[in-house]
């Protein structure tokens, strides 16, 4: 599986875990930056990542800030994203289950790093449940585009 990842200064350290916990895991990762912890604005990195989910490029994303909110709100920009905040294991099973999410937002100072692997784990290995409500939800959000 082909993972973007982005994140901004706040998320960086996390997405470095993550990035090698992927790779360690046999998956191939599109690093979009940020690549230091120096500040810069989450919008270009998220936007970035999204960007390799919706072309195809990748089959997920994950994004990172401090909070997880700001990352998650610029993924959803992209046209075709569906870019889920999750701080748990049951919010990443059901977004994957429920909204075929495909991609996971995470708040680096909100979760640990054990927690936030947990989380990435059960976003990458839960299917998309393929239940008629939930297509049928799918599409209705994705036909509004104003």
């Amino acid at each position: 599986m082909t993972i973007s990842l982005g994140c901004d200064h706040g998320g960086f350290a996390l997405k470095e875990e993550i990035k090698k916990h992927l790779v360690d895991n046999g998956c191939e990762v599109r690093d979009c930056g940020t690549y230091s912890t120096d500040s810069c604005d989450y919008p270009r990195f998220a936007h970035a990542a999204a960007r390799c989910v919706a072309s195809g490029e990748c089959e997920r994303g994950i994004v990172i800030c401090t909070t997880g909110i700001g990352v998650s709100i610029a993924a959803n920009k992209v046209k075709g994203i569906r870019c889920a905040l999750c701080h748990d294991v049951t919010t990443a099973r059901l977004t994957r289950e429920h909204n075929d999410a495909n991609m996971l937002a995470i708040g680096a100072g909100v979760v640990g790093k054990n927690v936030a692997m947990d989380i990435v784990d059960t976003f990458l290995s839960t299917a998309f449940s393929e239940g008629e409500r939930h297509k049928r939800r799918i599409a209705a959000i994705e036909a509004v585009d104003d």
